[in-house]
């Protein structure tokens, strides 16, 4: 399937009235697994694939390795896949647009694109606004219905008093929404009633982070929630499971970690069997 084939079907998958549920890969590995298992797309884990390079998370990657990296992730699926790329690497709107015109360029078929710095602090609305709108810009230029996934922090870093919390991220996420967006993602929230608060009070699609306490993916739709997100909890999953690998070679000198409940070799080679070049097409 071609990019802009990709791209059509999935900001339908946003709007089909069946919540999208969207495992996040780290790697060209991961994301086989998760398209065998049949998800309908994917998308990547910023924080994941800076972890799968010996980074920890925040920007802390340059934009060339995790377009490489994004380029590897869509290059070895079938499938569409959207881009997270955290705060676009850099402040200014040509920051932005670099960014995701580098993301098209891999074959991803949208992005996410948070409204938090480095520090840890909430960009000014209008300057967001004003990416957002040169983002989509650039992808109706290249003729790709990029889906931009616009991310609010406000419950995620804890900004101002908790009783305003709830109208500071509407407001932002509603902008956003206005500026293009097509979805509108809220991270830090995992109780049901406030995830259906927010439902309501969105102009456009909500996607929810599974984190510890977020209600079933059942619940969730029942809710209205549009897109459901794993983040790096698969690939710090992974990472964990490799913690206790070495621990247990180290101290016991014993190899269960690995040998017990693990394919053989053959299963894995068969699994990335490739047919041909998929390609972002």
């Amino acid at each position: 399937m071609a990019q802009r084939a990709k791209a059509k079907r999935f900001l339908e998958l946003h709007t089909s009235g069946r919540l999208l549920l969207l495992p996040n890969a780290w790697d060209a590995g991961s994301a086989r697994i998760f398209e065998h298992a049949g998800f309908q797309a994917l998308g990547t884990t910023s924080a994941g694939v800076a972890l799968s390079l010996g980074y920890p998370d925040g920007e802390r990657v340059s934009r060339a390795e995790m377009l490489e990296a994004v380029r590897s992730i869509a290059s070895a699926v079938a499938i569409p896949v959207t881009a997270d790329l955290e705060a676009g690497y850099g402040p200014a709107v040509s920051h932005a647009v670099e960014t995701a015109r580098g993301a098209m360029a891999t074959g991803a078929v949208g992005m996410n694109f948070e409204d938090s710095t480095s520090e840890d602090r909430l960009v000014d609305v209008a300057a967001q606004v004003e990416r957002i709108r040169a983002i989509k810009r650039e992808a109706d230029a290249q003729g790709i219905a990029f889906v931009l996934n616009a991310r609010t922090d406000v419950f995620l870093l804890g900004v101002g008093e908790p009783a305003g919390r709830f109208d500071e991220a509407v407001r932002r996420a509603n902008a956003y929404r206005q500026a293009g967006a097509d979805c509108l993602f809220v991270p830090g929230v995992s109780d049901a009633e406030t995830i259906g608060r927010l439902v309501r009070a969105l102009a456009g699609p909500l996607n929810v982070l599974a984190v510890p306490g977020t209600p079933p993916v059942a619940e969730l739709e029942r809710l209205g929630v549009a897109r459901v997100s794993v983040g790096s909890g698969p690939m710090r999953a992974t990472l964990a499971l490799t913690q206790r690998i070495a621990q247990e070679l180290r101290e016991r000198g014993t190899y269960t970690g690995f040998t017990e409940n693990t394919p053989p070799l053959r299963h894995f080679n068969r699994l990335f069997e490739r047919s041909g070049e998929l390609g972002p097409g």
